[in-house]
């Protein structure tokens, strides 16, 4: 039976590697946190949930298997549905290897792979903390002003075999519109095989902002590359253009991304404690609008996984 056309799918990013844990008391860190979080989430409406991983010690991101295996198994002790989406993208200074471990090791439906190489500038960040709980966060945010986040083209052809070879679909995170270009090139070889799945990560400094215009650039860019129908797409604004971006999609028929590793207000001064705010928010635009937040069996339908 087809999904309804009014059924978008949210999926909610638990903690990411952005935000440093000077920036919210509220932040998931442990595995614990992390699972707690995303259960939450998953109970508020998330069809998907977005992980990564951080050192319990100090919240610094983390490619340590074991951490992700705590997690994923906390979450699947309480929530055998959720769509769990690995993290590739890990954390500043992690090589290929590293972030793509998680994927013959867990075997998830879903897992993310940035479309292309982007300057990464986190570093205004720091000149708005005036007290850092660990010594690695003004390090790394820092770090970023002479950063590239790099994916190759062979980079991206290794993360995809592998993903190919566990039954893993990329999901294809596009930071601005090169790399929907690049996107078609890996499509047009059979590298990335239909249907394909993007997400459009807006207002990363040295990627696209989150503007109506620039939203409305990616999707009709999108729509001349792939055509209509032919792809799912989801809509990221970072920080405080989390809801608007977020909404936009919603009426231009795509889904959605919330979450803490994406912003960690639920409105303006106020922190969300807990990612199952910000999704249970969305969840409330969502049903202004008429729509309807999508089921884990429904989201593997639209995108076509195997569960």
């Amino acid at each position: 039976m087809a999904v309804a056309s009014t059924k978008r799918i949210i999926c909610c990013a638990i903690t990411g590697s952005i935000h440093v844990p000077s920036q919210s008391p509220y932040l998931p860190i442990t595995p614990d946190q992390i699972a707690q979080n995303a259960i939450d989430a998953a109970n508020a409406g998330a069809a998907i949930v977005h992980i990564h991983a951080r050192n319990p010690e100090t919240g610094q991101p983390s490619a340590d298997l074991e951490l992700y295996r705590e997690i994923v198994g906390k979450i699947r002790a309480q929530n055998q549905e959720v769509v769990i989406c690995l993290t590739t993208g890990g954390g500043a200074g992690m090589t290929v290897e590293q972030r793509v471990a998680v994927v013959p090791e867990f075997k998830p439906e879903l897992a993310s792979m940035n479309a292309g190489s982007i300057n990464w500038g986190l570093f205004p960040v720091a000149d708005k903390i005036k007290d850092f709980k660990f010594p690695w966060e003004p390090a790394m945010l820092n770090m970023t002003k002479s950063f590239i986040f790099e994916n190759t083209f062979a980079a991206m052809e290794t993360m995809t075999s592998i993903m190919n070879e566990n039954g893993t679909k990329p999901e294809l995170e596009v930071y601005d519109v090169g790399h929907l270009y690049s996107i078609a090139y890996l499509l047009q070889k059979g590298i990335i095989k239909p249907p394909i799945t993007m997400q459009y990560v807006t207002g990363i400094l040295g990627g696209i902002g989150s503007t109506p215009y620039d939203i409305m650039n990616l999707h009709t860019t999108a729509e001349r590359l792939f055509g209509t129908g032919k792809y799912n797409w989801s809509v990221i604004g970072a920080g405080k253009a989390e809801f608007p971006a977020t909404t936009m999609a919603l009426i231009l028929g795509g889904h959605v991304r919330v979450g803490m590793e994406d912003n960690l207000y639920l409105g303006k001064g106020v922190l969300a404690k807990n990612n199952g705010e910000l999704v249970a928010k969305m969840v409330r635009i969502m049903t202004e609008l008429d729509l309807q937040p999508a089921t884990p069996a429904e989201a593997r339908e639209l995108l076509a996984l195997s569960k």
